[in-house]
């Protein structure tokens, strides 16, 4: 039982602190990928209402249902996660407050 403290202290940490660092550059490149999105909606949006491309909005809400349907694939992962955690857990606490 003592050898087994250490370990699991150890997976927190490791955990803890590699999922603030990637936390912390995801919530950076989703920042700017949020960004650069935006810049282009406004751009297509403004060159709609001026008349110089016609917009066909049932096809791009379409494209975008299609786009986010990726639940299925997410199963495995799930798995994955819930099989190791101590590590996970701490992982996860790391990425949020990163």
């Amino acid at each position: 039982m003592s050898e087994l403290i250490p370990s699991v202290l150890y997976q927190l940490g490791v955990g803890a602190i590699c999922g603030f660092i990637i936390g912390f550059a995801i919530k950076k490149a989703l920042k700017l990928l949020i960004l650069l999105a935006g810049i282009f909606l406004s751009v297509l949006l403004y060159l709609g209402y001026s008349g110089i491309i016609t917009i066909n909005f049932d096809r791009l809400f379409d494209a975008v249902k299609n786009l986010f349907g990726l639940g299925e694939q997410i199963s495995g992962w799930l798995i994955l996660v819930i099989s190791t955690l101590p590590l996970t857990g701490s992982f996860i606490a790391g990425l949020i407050l990163g």
